[in-house]
């Protein structure tokens, strides 16, 4: 059994005896594909979004030393005219990046190579020795007339880590394996996976014979990102987990076509804790977001706080360089982080916007970090006011919003009518680890200003909050009853705080009232 050729299929039998979802169905795509003009495929993904479990997978289907019949029979794969056809049937080299990490990044492309073409030799025991991957694949196919599939898992590693030397030594490595003349003569199939789509070089693909697919772009391929809704119902009947309460955390995705996906990863911790927390911290971060916003400062800053509001924000894909070093604009900034799935992306519109309260903290800390003043205030001060709100205290309510929204000003510094709401989200920005909170949410006969729905199993109490302009609270209050507004709330809760605020923008005073109604 190889290290890189002919390793057999441990590695998936693990993946698949504890609680997989079938993605297989990405097989088939890659078996339509074989020995065509499309056999060069990249599919890059987000951390934590099952890359190295889908390049596991698609090796235990192809590699000839295997016999993985029993492991996909029960499969979508299985249902496929195309599935006996090429199972088990080929040479297959699995290369992981991560492998050499303990490697001098000066010398990281040659030892790879050596340690791969060693790894070959054990199968094929008349290779000579090669220098380089390309020439020792070639002499093998010219001997016997075999021909390869390779699996590179995290192809980006180095392009994101080395010096711009080691790099572009690196690009020209690939190169000479997928752009040379007998390469096509030697590959039936290339499957390449990591964060980020190939590298541009003088705006255009270095390896422009590829099919690149990504959460911007990702095609036919976008069913085996995440973990759609159906999915995750499936996942918490069989774990008793409550799919409202996954939702609020770690859905949020649009990928392509799939309108609502989950973080894969995410869920799965879930159901080994049992409890919905942030899970990014359990695995190891190739970045962080605090040292890109800081780049394009202002323009970044705004796009963030927008967001932080439930906003989404357009943005332009095409001037990033997929490099994680060249990031100039907002736009670089923002389709990075889509990228690394802090982001949702949605073709539709090309906007993102921070997809779940498991990414939202994630923000937080990146804003403490990298201190934007005010702005960490204000999300500082947020937990603070959703208590005393629950606590009825007026007074800290009203003094609050007047020092508040005098802050604010130098936060939000676009101005439309529902500037005043987007602060007060911003002010209640805390109370999403609690509630699910809606704006211009359509309750009783109108629409309320905003509604915090409790999460299911807190035993806090729904809010419904009315802002008036030039208006008293009571005026807001009457309105919330007149309109009827609790009524969409009736069975949720067994408390519902009706919040009134009224204000103007010549007076820096806010009026506040709380009526209790039950629900």
């Amino acid at each position: 059994m190889g290290i890189f050729i002919d390793k057999g299929n441990i590695a998936f039998q693990g993946i698949i005896n504890s609680d997989f979802v079938d993605k297989s169905g990405l097989i088939e795509i890659l078996n339509d594909n074989i020995d065509s003009s499309h056999r060069y495929i990249c599919v890059s993904r987000p951390r934590r979004f099952g890359k190295s479990v889908a390049a596991k997978m698609i090796y235990a289907y192809y590699d000839r030393n295997s016999d993985s019949s029993g492991l996909f029979n029960d499969l979508e794969i299985s249902k496929s005219d195309s599935y006996k056809t090429h199972l088990n049937k080929y040479p297959t080299i699995y290369i992981d990046w991560n492998k050499f990490s303990q490697v001098d990044d000066q010398y990281v492309v040659e030892e790879a190579q050596k340690a791969v073409i060693k790894d070959i030799k054990e199968s094929y025991p008349f290779l000579k020795e090669k220098e380089l991957l390309s020439d020792a694949l070639d002499e093998i196919h010219k001997a016997t007339g075999d021909r390869f599939v390779l699996i590179i898992d995290e192809w980006d590693k180095l392009v994101r880590e080395i010096d711009e030397k080691t790099k572009n030594k690196y690009v020209n490595f690939l190169r000479s394996m997928f752009k040379s003349n007998t390469a096509d003569d030697v590959f039936l199939l290339v499957y390449m996976t990591g964060i980020l789509p190939i590298i541009k070089v003088e705006a255009q693909s270095a390896l422009n014979n590829f099919d690149e697919y990504s959460v911007i772009r990702p095609a036919k391929t976008a069913k085996y990102y995440g973990f759609t809704p159906d999915e995750v119902v499936n996942i918490c009947d069989k774990h008793n987990l409550n799919i409202d309460l996954m939702k609020h955390a770690y859905d949020g995705y649009v990928i392509g076509n799939q309108k609502s996906m989950f973080n894969p990863n995410s869920v799965m911790l879930a159901v080994e804790d049992g409890e919905y927390n942030s899970h990014w911290s359990k695995s190891a971060a190739y970045t962080t977001i605090e040292h890109y916003i800081g780049i394009d400062h202002d323009n970044v800053q705004q796009k963030i706080i927008k967001m932080l509001n439930g906003e989404s924000v357009t943005i332009k894909t095409a001037s990033f360089r997929n490099d994680m070093k060249n990031i100039d604009t907002s736009d670089d900034v923002l389709t990075l982080l889509a990228h690394l799935g802090y982001l949702s992306f949605n073709p539709e519109d090309s906007t993102v916007r921070i997809p779940n309260t498991e990414v939202s903290q994630e923000f937080e800390l990146s804003i403490a970090r990298v201190g934007w003043g005010e702005v960490s205030k204000a999300l500082d001060d947020s937990l603070t006011l959703i208590n005393k709100t629950i606590e009825q205290d007026i007074d800290y309510i009203s003094e609050a919003f007047d020092k508040y929204r005098f802050e604010a000003s130098s936060i939000i510094k676009y101005k439309d009518e529902n500037s005043m709401a987007c602060a007060i989200t911003l002010a209640y920005y805390a109370a999403k680890r609690y509630y699910k909170i809606f704006r211009e949410q359509p309750a009783g006969k109108g629409f309320a200003d905003m509604i915090f729905l409790p999460l299911p199993g807190s035993t806090r109490p729904a809010i419904v909050i009315e802002l008036k302009q030039n208006k008293s609270a009571q005026g807001a209050i009457d309105q919330i009853k007149n309109k009827n507004y609790p009524q969409a709330l009736q069975g949720l809760s067994k408390r519902i705080l009706l919040v009134g605020i009224g204000w103007s923008k010549r007076k820096a005073h806010h009026d506040v009232k709380i009526d209790v109604v039950e629900g």
